[in-house]
């Protein structure tokens, strides 16, 4: 079912076409990622859903009265409230339907035939069932612990950071289950930890979203549904990111040869990420079979996790010492001891490490751990306070810097070709400036037009352009990926694969990492790990270390209450009794318990026997179930150890 139709509609800015006489349907279910450059109207089309922004012309039509809600780039907060309370005050409507609720099933009894207080009761009963509601404590506290905030949680919230206040809203707003779900970039100032559970949260939410991102993997994750806006139309494609870069080939393809630079990017992201998902698709068939050989394994020999920890904690480092092709390179950065406190924080210490001419390293780990620190020490911008970094006659390229010098006065010629002329060097030879300009997807009218006037994106890709004419041994970038679109972010991968110094960077954008490092500075409880695989394939080993971690609590566990339990060589006759008879049981009260559940969702049954009575019977069994499953758990446990 559609919840919003968007027919021909068309929307100007000024004399500036955004969207001109263009379709899109949003259907209820679906997860759909708008792709597309900078300033070609992705927000306008979610302003346009979320009914900010009106159309110039066609018509937009939505499903009664669904709610739509957007995540704001700036959110607000009450000043008065705790990050905790915020949170709460964000939901409340959630606890009223719930408060409300159990105020009206107090009632039944003496109102038994009362039925507008029974329809009151089926509504509010489903409302809470389609938000999640009954266990919305659990999901909050969810939330703080997964998104960094639980330290914070009896903070004022407006003494967080933007990238925190932005996390909170996060939270509340997929907490609040909107009927749409509209997100912005949703991945900005997350960690890849941080991104991964919101991944998590979004597929097992079954809500409506569409979003925007530049996170790649991220789009492969979510959506069901990629669009593009291109040329001021929307064209659909079915599923992620890696359908949609095979089919937008075939369309420009089929396009004049204005086309070839994105063509070019386009063909070279594909073969990457088809080498990628093959080995991602092999490593976790690889890492399923593992886990379930040694879960049945360990029934007959726990020693086997402890021989799996030690193989995988040696393949999580997986250190490669390199040859003598490697030494013979010039050593643009010794590290030696290096440590940083920050006030009482210890962020690392113990670092030892060597940049090389052509490495490109990822600086990697959660939000906090000390990345940009690092950086900035490595800059001279910061003063360790332990160890020592050396550093050869290096020139460093800080892309920080290059926005520093845009000015919005100059145009794009003036800032390219200083002292006149259309020519400028690039990497020690010769390129017209729009020849250049032109690989950063600038066409030719910009030329003369001043910085002041191109959007965020624009002057991003400017930058970067600029970056690039300079001659350095090493660059620096700090999250270089952020506010920036895929077609920019294309161009960035393909320069900095072909340069020949060094690359240092941080960065939680996965795909990213994975296409440009050679080597990851993965930071991890005060040590920085010095790692030499992908960084997706670091974050799945992590993933089967933490489950196997799991499995040996859950191991420990079981085996302590067996020893309490097991004081005979044989069962008793009472447990033979529960494991010969409760699988039948547990099967019936199942069976029960889908019927119960079926009725509260039929009105002429609930209507005739009672919402509450229905209710009440459900969480009896369920309670029964649960005992009945506890106690034949226990003692199968007991029989598999005689």
């Amino acid at each position: 079912m559609a919840l919003i139709d968007l027919i021909q509609i068309s929307k100007k800015f000024g004399s500036n076409e955004i969207l001109k006489e263009t379709n899109f349907s949003l259907h209820e279910g679906e997860r759909v990622a708008i792709i597309g450059k900078n300033g070609g109207g992705k927000s306008t089309l979610m302003k346009i859903v979320s009914g900010e922004y009106d159309v110039d012309s066609g018509r937009v039509i939505r499903q009664g009265d669904i709610n739509v809600e957007m995540l704001s780039q700036s959110p607000k907060f009450n000043d008065c409230l705790s990050v905790k309370d915020a949170l709460n005050d964000e939901l409340k409507h959630i606890f009223n339907a719930r408060d409300e609720y159990a105020k009206i099933t107090q009632r039944f009894d003496s109102e038994p035939e009362n039925t507008e207080l029974h329809a009151r009761a089926e509504a509010l009963y489903k409302f809470i069932e389609s938000k999640d509601g009954w266990d919305i404590e659990r999901s909050i506290e969810q939330v703080l612990v997964q998104f960094g905030l639980k330290e914070y949680e009896n903070r004022l919230v407006s003494s967080l950071s933007g990238g925190e206040i932005r996390r909170v809203a996060l939270g509340a707003l997929i907490l609040k289950k909107p009927d749409i779900l509209l997100l912005d970039e949703p991945t900005n100032h997350l960690d890849v930890y941080m991104v991964r559970f919101l991944e998590n949260m979004l597929k097992n939410s079954k809500q409506t979203i569409l979003f925007i991102s530049h996170d790649r993997y991220f789009i492969d994750a979510i959506a069901t549904r990629s669009i593009d806006i291109d040329e001021c139309k929307i064209r659909s494609f079915d599923g992620g990111y890696a359908y949609y870069i095979a089919k937008k080939q075939e369309i420009l393809q089929s396009l004049a040869k204005t086309h070839e630079t994105l063509l070019k990017q386009l063909k070279s992201e594909e073969e990457w990420l088809r080498r990628g998902v093959k080995a991602r698709l092999k490593r976790n068939e690889g890492r399923k079979e593992r886990v379930l050989a040694m879960r049945e394994e360990a029934k007959k020999n726990p020693g086997i996790i402890r021989r799996v920890k030690l193989e995988l904690e040696r393949a999580v480092k997986s250190f490669n010492h390199g040859g003598l092709n490697q030494n013979r390179k010039k050593m643009l950065f010794e590290i030696k001891n290096l440590g940083m406190t920050m006030g009482e924080k210890c962020l690392f210490e113990g670092f030892n490490a060597r940049v090389l001419q052509g490495e490109r390293i990822a600086i990697v780990g959660r939000n906090g751990s000390g990345k940009s620190t690092l950086i900035k020490i490595m800059l001279d911008e910061l003063k360790q306070t332990k160890g020592e970094i050396k550093r050869g006659d290096v020139r460093i390229g800080y892309f920080d810097q290059m926005r520093s010098e845009l000015s919005d006065d100059k145009s794009l010629i003036e800032i390219f070709c200083p002292n006149g002329g259309d020519i400028v060097q690039v990497r020690g030879r010769n390129m017209h400036v729009y020849g250049y300009l032109k690989n950063f997807l600038f066409p030719k009218e910009f030329l003369d037009k001043p910085v002041g006037v191109l959007s965020g994106g624009e002057k991003h890709r400017v930058a970067l352009a600029l970056l690039f004419t300079k001659e350095y041994d090493v660059l620096v970038l700090d999250e270089p990926t952020n506010d920036l679109d895929i077609a920019t972010i294309n161009i960035l991968e393909e320069y900095l694969l072909s340069f020949t110094g060094a690359i240092i960077f941080v960065s939680h954008d996965r795909y990213f990492v994975d296409k440009i490092a050679t080597k990851l500075w993965v930071f991890h409880a005060k040590e920085i790990e010095v790692v030499h695989n992908e960084y997706s394939a670091y974050l799945e080993l992590e993933d089967e270390l933490g489950e196997i971690n799991e499995y040996e609590r859950e191991i420990s566990t079981s085996q302590q209450a067996t020893s309490k339990q097991k004081t005979n060589s044989k069962l008793s006759y009472k447990q033979s009794k529960i494991l010969n008879e409760y699988p039948d049981l547990i099967e019936r009260l199942e069976s029960e318990i889908a019927s119960l559940q079926n009725d509260l969702s039929n009105p002429e049954i609930y209507q005739k026997v009672g919402i509450v009575v229905i209710n009440d019977e459900l969480e009896k069994k369920k309670v029964e179930l649960e005992r009945l499953e506890n106690e034949y758990f226990e003692v199968l446990e007991i029989a598999e150890n005689l």
